[in-house]
């Protein structure tokens, strides 16, 4: 029970829940401020169309200016700029000349499932812009806006925000909500941040290392040495070069595809190899869901697409697709069977080729920009091909292969089959499958290790910001 004295000016039961108002007040009895207290000025961004996105965005590093969204957003107030997208100049400086972001800006996550609040502060020197579901705040100064996102990622900010938020599918926070959030400001938590932080990125970084030395071990333990390719200047003259009419193969006259020398490499090695298509019992795509099929919450079956593959090459259920259950008996021959081998066919060139081998009990599905391969297991492992494949992704193969499919740049199936792939014996698949899943276990605990320490600090925080609270 609410006494009506008590009646703000928010008639939504969720933002009196008990838990909510006990925590706002302990906050309120420490600070007066509010999130609008140090707010100079306020933009949102927005979303170019993807379906022109040779208008709007760019996949040269040099000249494309990062697009910031909500999965680049990090709770440990730093971005994460692994996976960015791109957009070209004139979109920044045109379309999205309001939501400009600098190094010593505050962005703050203000739609969306998950965290609610989530806040990151830029790298110095950085110059960016935001989509639609952030906030970027210009405040006093960088320490400012380092304290108030340390305060917006512990678990009282993110309650504070989740109280606030409106709209049950996809929460959100109006401008006015997002000011109101009260704010205990303290300096004196950032050193905890910060050692927690080097501590994370430390261990983040030996992860890093463990998942980058995997394509050199593949390539040495089946003898295939890379020709080398040195980084030339990007001009016309540069790009020239001469191929034999008999090298082309009387199918293939794009420069890039014969511009990339890996195929001679894997014939030349001891071990043998072969075209993909011999050893795969299936390869086909999924299928793409029309909105009716597609559900607002998460009482469905899940659609795995590219953004499920994460940057580690392992499945990822954070940012799901949920289709209705009746895709189980529309298309029963769409659901996803485990040792599967889910190949990413398009959604960017940068991106074509990340894999994930599937082995989950459930039932899912994929979507068309995902490639279903099984193997014949007694010839070809499905965990050991999920490694060379991308091994393949991460030397461009896929890049250089690339048609005009799927109204994307992408390998369609029939280029999959057609792919050479080495292929030793049983026994040095296993040894192969084996050590990178070893290295791959050895990695995960390394980032639930970088998890713990930001998990501490902000227990730590959060004790500081609530001393002496009622």
């Amino acid at each position: 029970m609410v006494s009506w004295g008590k009646i703000e000016r928010r008639h939504d039961v969720r933002f009196y829940l008990p838990r909510f108002v006990k925590l706002e007040e302990r906050v309120r009895s420490r600070t007066n401020l509010r999130l609008r207290d140090f707010f100079r000025a306020m933009a949102g961004g927005a979303t170019p169309k993807a379906e022109e996105k040779e208008l709007y965005y760019s996949d040269d590093p040099a000249t494309g200016v990062p697009f910031i969204r909500v999965q680049n957003l990090s709770a440990s107030g730093e971005l994460d700029l692994g996976e960015v997208k791109l957009i070209n100049s004139e979109t920044h400086n045109e379309m999205l000349a309001r939501s400009h972001v600098h190094e010593d800006d505050l962005l703050v996550k203000i739609t969306g499932v998950g965290r609610m609040a989530v806040s990151s502060v830029p790298p110095k020197g950085f110059e960016g812009n935001i989509n639609q579901h952030i906030v970027r705040a210009k405040t006093r100064s960088r320490i400012e806006s380092a304290t108030l996102a340390a305060f917006l990622n512990t678990d009282i900010g993110e309650a504070l925000a989740t109280r606030r938020a409106t709209g049950g599918t996809r929460p959100a926070l109006d401008y006015p909500a997002l000011r109101s959030i009260p704010i205990i400001y303290d300096e004196t938590i950032l050193p905890l941040l910060e050692a927690a932080n080097t501590r994370r990125k430390n261990a983040l970084g030996k992860a890093e290392e463990l998942l980058a030395s995997i394509d050199d071990y593949l390539l040495a333990v089946l003898g295939i040495t890379l020709p080398f390719q040195p980084e030339l200047e990007n001009t016309i003259e540069k790009r020239m070069f001469r191929t034999r009419a008999s090298d082309l193969g009387g199918w293939r006259f794009d420069p890039l595809f014969h511009s990339f020398k890996l195929w001679h490499a894997i014939e030349s090695s001891p071990t043998p190899s072969a075209h993909l298509g011999r050893y795969c019992r299936l390869a086909k795509t999924g299928f793409a869901a029309g909105g009716s099929m597609q559900l607002h919450d998460d009482d469905g079956i899940i659609q795995i697409r590219p953004t499920n593959i994460g940057s580690d090459r392992q499945l990822k259920f954070d940012r799901n697709v949920y289709l209705d259950r009746s895709v189980l008996t529309k298309q029963p021959t769409d659901v996803l069977q485990r040792k599967e081998v889910l190949f990413n066919n398009t959604n960017s060139q940068e991106q074509v080729g990340k894999t994930a081998y599937f082995d989950i009990d459930g039932s899912f599905v994929c979507s068309n920009h995902i490639t279903r391969i099984a193997t014949n297991e007694a010839d070809l492992l499905p965990e050991y091909l999920t490694v060379v494949l991308n091994a393949y992704q991460r030397l461009k193969v896929f890049y250089s292969i690339c048609t005009n499919w799927n109204n994307q740049s992408g390998v369609n199936v029939d280029l999959l089959r057609w792919l050479k792939i080495p292929v030793p014996n049983m026994e040095k698949q296993r040894d192969i499958a084996q050590k990178v899943r070893a290295i791959h276990d050895q990695a995960n605990k390394l980032r639930r290790n970088a998890a713990e320490e930001l998990d501490r600090a902000k227990a730590d925080i959060e004790a500081i910001l609530l001393r002496d609270a009622v």
